[in-house]
């Protein structure tokens, strides 16, 4: 039991995922949702960029599977995604639409999505959407049969 707890550590230290996060406990507001099916219905408005779509996960994740279309900026846990995110959306007007996700875990236990949310709306952004993806991004977006996309 012992080697199995260092060996996932060392795994976890070696990707960058942090392990020793409180769960928050916290979720998106019902209001402030987007469900997959209804993403991904609006997929187009994505490629148009009539709709900004962030993955604020971990690189490796997005590397392994991310929705067509989406932005990557960095964890939304750690300063470089922060960096990132706030590159990324500096020169967006204030009303423009923008749903970020992560995906990595549950929504008790994700350490990326509520420093994300919370930081678009310190910045003023008035239309930030969360996908509503509570299990993870496989669970609720890919075993859908909604499109994913690899690599970079």
């Amino acid at each position: 039991m012992l080697r199995r707890s260092v060996l996932f550590l060392v795994f976890a230290l070696f990707y960058g995922i942090p392990v020793l996060t409180a769960a928050n406990d916290w979720t998106p507001p019902p209001a402030e949702l987007v469900s997959p099916a209804q993403l991904n219905a609006e997929l187009a408005a994505v490629k148009s960029g009539k709709i900004v779509l962030i993955h604020v996960g971990f690189s490796r994740m997005y590397q392994m599977a991310h929705i067509p279309g989406s932005h990557y900026t960095g964890a939304g846990s750690r300063e470089e995604g922060v960096v990132g995110l706030r590159k990324l959306v500096a020169g967006l007007p204030r009303r423009q639409h923008i749903v970020i996700y992560c995906g990595c875990c549950p929504w008790k236990d994700c350490p990326n999505i509520q420093p994300a949310f919370k930081i678009l709306k310190e910045m003023g952004f008035t239309s930030v959407k969360s996908l509503d993806i509570p299990n993870r991004l496989g669970d609720d977006w890919t075993a859908k049969g909604y499109p994913i996309a690899k690599g970079e």
